[in-house]
């Protein structure tokens, strides 16, 4: 079964319908890339994806021990290379919303991070620079 349907609109632009609920993104190619900027572009999702994953999966091991990670944040940034042209780089700091997690707690996101579905399924030369700091904020 069909999970997403991508249709091309013109002008550098997708329409991408996720089947089972019917939520729609537009992607537009970036400003260096002949691009509009004026959405996300494909590769702005890619990076997005990744961190979307992190957090969904350390939020099941955080729901699973009885913890909560309600607030935490990632920045991503994505770093391009050329010939050809590729994501080269993702580079991701995740930031948890409170300084009182527990050791075990660490443990436990550190090992989550590393179980993302995206995660084991990029290519081992794409360099993945990652920090995680716990704050209070």
């Amino acid at each position: 079964m069909e999970t997403v349907k991508t249709r091309y609109l013109g002008d550098l632009r997708t329409e991408i319908v996720h089947l089972q609920s019917g939520t729609k993104i537009i992607t537009d190619a970036p400003t260096d890339n002949q691009g509009k900027g004026e959405s996300f572009s494909p590769t702005d999702l890619f990076a997005a994806s990744y961190a979307s994953c992190a957090l969904t999966i350390i939020g099941i091991a955080a729901q699973t021990h009885g913890f909560d990670i309600v607030g935490a944040v990632v920045k991503t940034t994505k770093v391009m290379g050329n010939n050809p042209r590729h994501i080269a780089e993702l580079i991701v700091e995740f930031i948890f919303p409170h300084d009182r997690y527990t050791e075990k707690e660490h443990k436990i996101i550190e090992g989550a991070i590393k179980g993302c579905p995206i995660a084991n399924s990029l290519p081992q030369e794409l360099k993945i620079t990652r920090t995680v700091k716990f704050e209070k904020y």
